[in-house]
Parts: structure tokens; C-alpha cells; sequence
């Protein structure tokens, strides 16, 4: 018979798909009155400065996030990315207001093409 906690502890677990805000950050265990529960470990946003802009949009009426990813970033759930480089806890408030302007940005550490 197969010992699954074995198991489970040999083997990495991968939670969270590659669009995932989530994606790539370890996961930890900590013993709970004798259970272990596994956690991810804290994610670190990235700062709006360190990441390099290539497009704006001005939200109109009626926009979601999901919608807006899907266009510049060609996955809705890639949203997450347009709240980073908006400093935006909340998706809902970027297009609360019509016509604010965000900020399309490559993801952190990846550089755009200088200006010419």
C-alpha cells in the first residue's frame, strides 16, 4: 500500500497554474495540533516604478478587468498584473472611475524596448 503522506511530502506541489499571481512562490507546512497544513508562502508585490509600461487605456463604460487583460495581455486571468502596476487591492476599482488611465506594464524584470 502507497503511503500518501509520504508521497505528498516527496513530491513538489504545484497548486496554482502559470498565469497565477501565485505561480512559482514555495509553499510551507506548519503542525497545527497535529495536523500539518500547507500554506503559500507570502507573495511580494512588485513596484509600479520597476516595470516597464508599453500601453494605457482609458476605462469607459461598462469595462471589466477580465476584459481589459484579455486585449493587452491576451489572458483575462492576467488581470492581476494590471492591478500590480495600478497599486490596486481591489480589481473592482480600476474601473470604477470612467476615464482613469492605467497602466499596461510588462511583467516585473522584463524590459521594453528603450526610446528611440
Amino acid at each position: 500500500m502507497i503511503d500518501i503522506l509520504a508521497l505528498q511530502q516527496a513530491l513538489p506541489l504545484v497548486i496554482f497554474g502559470p498565469s497565477s499571481r501565485y505561480a512559482g512562490i514555495a509553499t510551507a507546512r506548519i503542525d497545527i495540533d497535529g495536523a500539518t497544513v500547507v500554506y503559500v508562502r507570502r507573495r511580494f508585490v512588485p513596484q509600479p516604478e520597476s516595470m516597464s509600461v508599453f500601453a494605457s487605456h482609458t476605462v469607459s463604460a461598462g469595462e471589466r478587468l477580465d476584459h481589459i487583460a484579455a486585449r493587452y495581455l491576451g489572458d483575462p486571468e492576467l488581470f492581476w498584473r494590471i492591478c500590480d502596476a495600478n497599486r490596486a487591492l481591489r480589481p473592482d476599482e480600476l474601473t470604477e472611475s470612467l476615464g482613469r488611465r492605467l497602466a499596461i506594464t510588462l511583467p516585473e524584470g522584463v524590459q521594453g524596448m528603450p526610446n528611440a
